[in-house]
């Protein structure tokens, strides 16, 4: 009778050591599913890296000048033409440089920082109208590569004064709402209640 006693004592403790081992071993493989899928999660959202919110259209009229002295100053030589410059610019975020973690426990992705907008890249169109040439200095095709730079620095120094910038940070809220549905695509949320937005930009989402 003591022998069948301890048979089955055994086998109730072999049983609760196995599911104890189980218990231990699910949890681990759970907790190593949510470190991988955060991380997943994060460099996902990397990947998008820019997002352009705005674009602006600039035409403008450069008058391009270039005067060369010779013969040590003893006359001068000048090339010039009118340029209508035809730009594109683009203005958003750089989203490598959002300030992200991962809360494994409660699944959310914290939002602590999002950066201020920049100009992504301009595009101008340059076409060229009274062009007059001198014997000495004469428009080559190098002149075009240096026109395309003064032409973006032109467009550059334009951009503050056509309120894009302002424009882009109140699309910022886009932005955001776009990494959330990112998130959300693997069941997880997006924390970013440590962010400063203005009320009336504030979505109507409900949050638990």
């Amino acid at each position: 009778m003591d022998s069948i006693l301890e048979a089955f004592l055994g086998l109730i403790l072999g049983a609760i050591l196995m599911y104890w081992l189980y218990g231990i071993f699910r949890k681990k493989k759970r907790k190593e599913l949510t470190k991988h899928q955060s991380t997943v999660l994060l460099e996902k959202i990397k990947s998008v890296c820019k997002l352009i919110t705005v674009e602006g259209d600039f035409a403008e009229i450069y008058q391009y000048e270039n005067t060369k002295s010779h013969f040590m100053s003893l006359f001068t030589s000048k090339k010039k033409a009118l340029i209508v410059i035809n730009a594109k610019a683009q203005i958003g975020y750089n989203l490598s440089k959002i300030l992200m973690r991962a809360d494994n426990t409660k699944r959310k992705i914290i939002l602590s920082n999002f950066p201020e907008p920049q100009v992504l890249s301009i595009e101008p169109e340059l076409e060229f109208y009274d062009i007059k040439n001198d014997l000495f200095n004469a428009f080559k095709p190098d002149d075009l590569t240096a026109l395309n730079k003064e032409a973006k620095k032109h467009i550059l120094e334009k951009i503050p004064q056509s309120r894009l910038m302002e424009t882009a940070k109140k699309e910022a809220l886009e932005a955001i709402l776009l990494i959330e549905k990112i998130v959300e695509t693997i069941g997880w949320k997006l924390d970013y209640s440590a962010l400063e937005l203005e009320s009336e930009q504030k979505p109507a989402i409900e949050k638990e």
